[in-house]
C-alpha cells in the first residue's frame, strides 16, 4: 500500500485494532480514532506511522474537526476511510427499548453516514478514495435476538453503497465487509464456542461450515485489500466473511 493515509474509526480493539495493525504492517500511515481514553493516555500502537485521536462518530462537530486535522496532517490527504466503529445489542425485538434502538442506529448507522459524508465529500473533490464499512452478516440474514442490531447494520450497508453510487464518478469506491461470528468481546456471553460453531436449529442458526470462529485478522485482511489499489475496480459490494454461515 506504500504511504497511503487511512483513517480508521473504532480502532481501540477487536476488528478495528486488527485493521490498524495490518495497515501499519503494510506501510500505510494511519489516523486511528475511538472514544476516550483512546488517544489520551499514550500510544496504543507504538508507531510513528499512526496518529491516535479521540472521536465520537455520533458527534458531527468532532467529525468535522477530525477530518480537517487528518487532511492537513503530515500524512497528507486521506486515501481511505474504514468505518469500524460499532456496538452490539442482542435482545428479542419485542423486548428492545426505544433507547436501545436509537443507541444502535446512532453509532452503527448514523456514525457511518456522518463519516462518509464528511470524508467522502473531500475524497470526491480530490477525485480519489476508498471507503470500507465493517457491517455484519446480520444485516442481510435475519437473526433471532438481533432485530435492532441487524437493522442498524443493514442501514450502514445501504448508506455506504449508496454513497458509492453517488461518488463513483468522482473516483471514490465504497464497499462493505460483513463478518459473521468473530473472536471479539462482542460475542462474549452469546454461547459456548462449540455452540457458536455448530449453530442452533431452534434459533434458526445453521452454524459455521468452516468449523471455526473468525479471528479479527481474517476480517482485517479483506478490509485492507478493499482499501488498496489492488481493488481499484471493486465498488458497491458487500463481501461476506463468515465461514459460510450465511451461505452466500
Amino acid at each position: 500500500m506504500g504511504q497511503a493515509h487511512v483513517l480508521v474509526t473504532g480502532a481501540a480493539g477487536g476488528i478495528g485494532a486488527a485493521i490498524v495493525q495490518k495497515l501499519l504492517a503494510q506501510g500505510a500511515n494511519v489516523t486511528a480514532t475511538d472514544l476516550p481514553p483512546f488517544g489520551t493516555s499514550g500510544s496504543n500502537f507504538g508507531s510513528t506511522q499512526c496518529a491516535e485521536h479521540t472521536l465520537d462518530v455520533t458527534d458531527t462537530a468532532q467529525i468535522a474537526e477530525l477530518t480537517e486535522m487528518a487532511w492537513k496532517s503530515s500524512f497528507g490527504p486521506v486515501d481511505a476511510l474504514v468505518n469500524a466503529a460499532g456496538v452490539f445489542g442482542g435482545a428479542p425485538g419485542v423486548q428492545t427499548s426505544d433507547k436501545e434502538l436509537q443507541r444502535l442506529f446512532s453509532i452503527n448507522a448514523f456514525g457511518v453516514f456522518a463519516m462518509c459524508r464528511a470524508v467522502g465529500s473531500k475524497m470526491a473533490e480530490r477525485g480519489h478514495g476508498s471507503i470500507v464499512t465493517v457491517g455484519s452478516n446480520a444485516g442481510s440474514l435475519p437473526r433471532t435476538n438481533m432485530v435492532a442490531y441487524g437493522a442498524s447494520k443493514a442501514a450502514a450497508s445501504s448508506i455506504t453503497r449508496s454513497f458509492g453510487l453517488e461518488l463513483g464518478r468522482n473516483g471514490v469506491r465504497c464497499n462493505v465487509v460483513c463478518p459473521g461470528t468473530t473472536r471479539t468481546p462482542m460475542i462474549e456471553g452469546l454461547d459456548s464456542e462449540e455452540g457458536l460453531i455448530t449453530g442452533d436449529q431452534s434459533a434458526f442458526k445453521t452454524g459455521i461450515p468452516l468449523g471455526r470462529i473468525a479471528e479479527p485478522n481474517d476480517i482485517a485482511e479483506v478490509v485492507v485489500f478493499l482499501t488498496s489499489t489492488s481493488a481499484r475496480h471493486v465498488t458497491l459490494q458487500e463481501v461476506v466473511v463468515d465461514g459460510g454461515a450465511s451461505q452466500r
